[in-house]
């Protein structure tokens, strides 16, 4: 049986979320730009070696699905410390809600009517080797549909966001206001600038793979890299596709609310949100992710 929210979300939600990051983005700082072999406190997969890059499909991390094939995974002191301050500042306000975290799976009442997901540092690898391609994910799903979402990048100071229906982003450099997202309207896959994080994300050959590289030749452009990054450069308007696979609920929760109150489209192969992850085709239009899947088809996991 489900239960309801012990606490609604209430409109001081996006004060609470800015403070948490805030203090979340002073940890990420503090270790961004720390010696390699220090940040990677631990391999989930147990690859060793400095060396060990495996791409995996996707040279940073996103994907997998709790896959232990080998790949290299880290996980750094920075993601453990940072889910842990999210982990307590959510549970505080919001007792009676589970949340599900990268780091620490899961935790609180299974029934609860409303889940957070937490991804500490979306882009685990790009952060250990400085490029500022990577983000702190919080995603609210209430009543089995994703309703609010943030997006994080303290190196640039930048927090995108989406709550009660607005998507938004903020700038430090820009001042304390918000600036409203909108996404660039494009219908057309042949004017489309596409972005995922590696190629190999559908894997190395096969069908799967040589339908993706089909995909590739239609765009105008095509682009690799920047993670949770590049959903949010979608709801911006600069980035008209992005197109990945094998992804965790926690990669991609935060970022369905951002896209879709900026006017975008992000479904998996059923056409439903992604909450579950797997693939995943975000798109300015429902023509342009029509397309997509058109391409791709929906016989994906």
């Amino acid at each position: 049986m489900t239960s309801r929210p012990a606490r609604p979300l209430d409109h001081d939600l996006t004060e609470r979320l800015d403070e948490l990051l805030a203090a979340s983005g002073r940890i990420a700082r503090r270790h961004f730009h720390g010696d390699l072999e220090s940040l990677a406190a631990a391999d989930k997969n147990g690859v060793a070696g400095r060396g060990a890059t495996g791409d995996g499909g996707n040279g940073d991390g996103r994907a997998g699905n709790g896959a232990t094939d080998g790949r290299y995974d880290p996980v750094t002191e920075a993601d453990r410390a940072i889910e842990a301050l999210l982990r307590a500042g959510i549970s505080n306000v919001y007792p009676g809600d589970r949340i599900v975290g990268e780091e620490n799976g899961e935790t609180g009442p299974a029934g609860a009517a409303r889940t957070w997901y937490l991804d500490p540092i979306d882009g685990t690898k790009a952060f250990m080797t400085g490029m500022a391609g990577w983000g702190t994910l919080v995603g609210v799903v209430e009543d089995g549909r994703a309703v609010a979402g943030w997006m994080d990048q303290p190196i640039l100071g930048e927090t995108f966001a989406a709550v009660h229906g607005r998507a938004t982003v903020r700038r430090r450099s820009d001042g304390p206001g918000a600036i409203d997202l909108r996404a660039s309207g494009c219908t057309e896959l042949s004017e489309a600038i596409m972005y995922t994080t590696h190629p190999s994300m559908f894997g190395d050959d096969g069908e799967v793979r040589s339908r993706y590289d089909e995909l590739g030749r239609r765009v105008r452009l095509q682009r690799f890299g920047g993670d949770c990054y590049a959903y949010c450069m979608l709801a911006a308007g600069r980035v008209d596709l992005v197109v990945e696979a094998e992804l965790n609920s926690y990669d991609i929760v935060a970022l369905i609310p951002i896209i879709e109150a900026a006017g975008g489209v992000i479904t998996g192969p059923d056409g439903r949100q992604p909450l579950e992850g797997g693939t995943v085709v975000a798109a300015a239009t429902p023509e342009l992710a029509e397309q997509a899947w058109a391409v791709l088809g929906t016989d994906l996991g």
